[in-house]
C-alpha cells in the first residue's frame, strides 16, 4: 500500500484529505507543523508528500528544502 505525509495545519483540510485518499486505498500520516513532518519524514518511508506552504514551526519551503 502506497503511504503520504500529510502535513497541513487546518484540521478541515487535513481530514478532508485523509478520508478521500483513505478511501482511494491510500495509507496516511498526518503532521500539523514542519517539524513534525521532518520527524516524520526522516524516520519511516512515504511514497508520496502533500506539504502545505504555510505550516507552524518552519513553513513548506523550509520543509522542502530540508528534505
Amino acid at each position: 500500500m502506497k503511504r503520504i505525509l500529510i502535513a497541513e495545519d487546518e484540521p478541515d483540510i487535513r481530514e478532508l484529505l485523509e478520508a478521500y485518499l483513505r478511501d482511494a486505498g491510500y495509507e496516511t500520516v498526518a503532521a500539523t507543523d514542519g517539524v513534525a513532518a521532518l520527524d516524520l519524514f526522516q524516520t519511516q518511508p512515504f511514497d508520496l508528500i502533500l506539504l502545505d506552504i504555510m505550516l507552524p514551526k518552519i513553513d513548506g519551503f523550509g520543509v522542502c528544502e530540508l528534505i
